[in-house]
């Protein structure tokens, strides 16, 4: 876990590269949306101004998710600019009602001169997943009758429902 953190006290420079490999193990994060499928790679320059540092880069990562049609499991790679700017928690005031600003959507907070990358790799993966995940854009789904894949095998189910309530008034439009 520590290696997903950056300890801003070895910051020396006013900007500096940072690169971060990581695995499922690694992020020490578990989510029931998506697994870490390969060594996913964390690339950012660390601009440092006084207490302020600007993380700009890119995320990279192959994830393993669920279709939500047919819940086999696809793979899914998420590729994303980053770019933050975290200033210290005790900037953090909380001083009443106030508009919300373009800019405090990329802004974050730091506290005892540590970053959790791992907590930043989570939300930009977060951010990154499609609202409904699908292994391809023509998936059939599951057969609501025996719940067999209908992209893998053709069922001979009917699922033509018919409302038993309905079948008076059916025969007497038949007859």
């Amino acid at each position: 876990m520590a290696a997903m953190n950056l300890d801003l006290r070895q910051i020396q420079g006013a900007a500096e590269q940072v690169r971060r490999t990581f695995t499922e193990a690694t992020l020490g994060q578990g989510s029931d949306q998506y697994k870490v499928v390969d060594t996913g790679t964390l690339d950012l320059v660390v601009r440092r101004d006084k207490t302020r540092y600007r993380l700009a880069g890119r995320l990279d990562v192959m994830l393993e998710l669920e279709c939500c049609r047919c819940l086999e499991p696809y793979r899914f790679g998420v590729g994303v600019d980053i770019d933050l700017m975290y200033v210290p928690a005790s900037a953090n005031t909380g001083d009443g009602d106030l508009q919300i600003e373009e800019s405090d959507l990329s802004s974050a907070y730091y506290r005892d001169e540590q970053i959790d990358l791992g907590q930043l790799v989570h939300e930009q993966v977060q951010l990154a997943l499609p609202m409904k995940p699908l292994c391809r854009d023509d998936c059939q789904g599951l057969c609501t009758v025996c719940g067999g894949n209908r992209n893998t095998t053709m069922c001979q189910c009917v699922e033509t429902w018919e409302d038993p309530r309905l079948a008076t008034l059916k025969r007497l439009l038949i007859q």
